[in-house]
């Protein structure tokens, strides 16, 4: 279960691009990625690749965190920690329409469409937040 976010936080996650998702691999060594994102029933939405080294270490490490800064000083700063999972019942993200409405115009700026972005990025990951801390 889920935890609950303040409004002011979702504020922040409704507008931010990008969050920086951190797994961890089988070494234990953290790493970060910036990853696109939707916010949708209490949970974060991200696609990757079935290669992807963040999907193989959620597999075996489900904790991982979210992050987001707003400043460059990160006076407004927002870190959830949570339990990541693969979800097979999400949409393809060329067929999910809050994620197109977020960064359907965006694809074509890293060489994509959304077809090409749904054939790399085929993977749903689902994240329930567990606790979150900001300012």
């Amino acid at each position: 279960m889920g935890v609950a976010i303040k409004p002011e936080f979702l504020e922040r996650i409704q507008t931010a691009v990008y969050m920086w998702f951190t797994t961890v691999r089988a070494d234990g060594m953290p790493q970060p990625t910036p990853v696109w994102f939707v916010w949708e029933d209490g949970t974060f939405l991200i696609y990757t690749g079935a290669e992807a080294q963040k999907y193989r270490n959620i597999l075996e490490h489900p904790q991982v965190a979210l992050s987001y800064s707003a400043t460059l000083d990160a006076d407004d700063y927002l870190v959830i920690m949570g339990e990541a999972h693969p979800d097979p019942a999400a949409p393809p993200p060329h067929q999910n329409a809050q994620y197109m409405a977020k960064y359907g115009t965006s694809m074509p700026e890293i060489g994509m469409t959304p077809d090409v972005f749904a054939g790399t990025f085929p993977v749903a990951i689902r994240v329930t937040p567990t606790y979150v801390r900001g300012e």
